[in-house]
């Protein structure tokens, strides 16, 4: 009977350390990933899961490290139990084979997605005030329009290709056709 540990985080910027420290002492392994929970597949989540065997405990930091939402939790770690695998969470001491700890899980799971919601929210509800106040979001152009409309104008003369062009300002061929034609859409800018 192994106690698997099981660590995640979005970005590479973000950090395993509070979630390590917090399962190190509890676990037999730990098993780190660096994905978004949004991702389709997650290799190392589910090569973890696809070892665990009935005694086994799949140790988590908090339940929104591994499930992308409320039904995905439930999902998941019904499919777990019903293998006879038991779960533990790390931040939040709860017996997952108790009535009374499945409903606790279920809020928690429901509270991880609302967080995550509402986060989501904020975020685009920070950007359209951005917009709407004049601030350009996102990476900064490579080219400037002067830059764009002298390259328009070699491409449309014929007198470089669009290739040559962006070996010279060292971008790939696809950024340039995709500005000129965003900045042919949008002369304002």
């Amino acid at each position: 009977m192994k106690r698997i540990a099981y660590v995640r985080v979005s970005t590479p910027e973000q950090r395993h350390d509070r979630q390590i420290q917090g399962l190190r002492h509890l676990a037999d392994e730990l098993h780190i990933e660096t994905i978004s929970a949004l991702a389709r597949r997650r290799p190392i989540y589910d090569h973890v899961v696809s070892r665990l065997k009935s005694g086994d405990t799949l140790l988590l930091w908090a339940i929104d490290r591994a499930y992308r939402s409320t039904k995905d939790a439930l999902i998941e770690i019904e499919a777990l139990r019903s293998r006879g695998v038991r779960i533990e969470i790390g931040n939040f001491p709860l017996d997952t084979e108790t009535p009374q700890g499945r409903f606790v899980l279920t809020v928690m799971s429901g509270m991880a997605q609302l967080e995550h919601e509402v986060l989501v929210q904020r975020t685009k509800e920070g950007i359209a005030a951005a917009r709407a106040n004049g601030k350009t979001l996102g990476r900064p152009p490579k080219l400037t329009p002067i830059q764009l409309f002298e390259a328009h104008c070699r491409i449309a003369a014929k007198e470089a290709t669009c290739a040559q062009i962006a070996a010279e300002y060292r971008i790939a061929p696809w950024t340039l056709t995709r500005a000129i034609k965003r900045s042919l859409a949008n002369p304002a800018q």
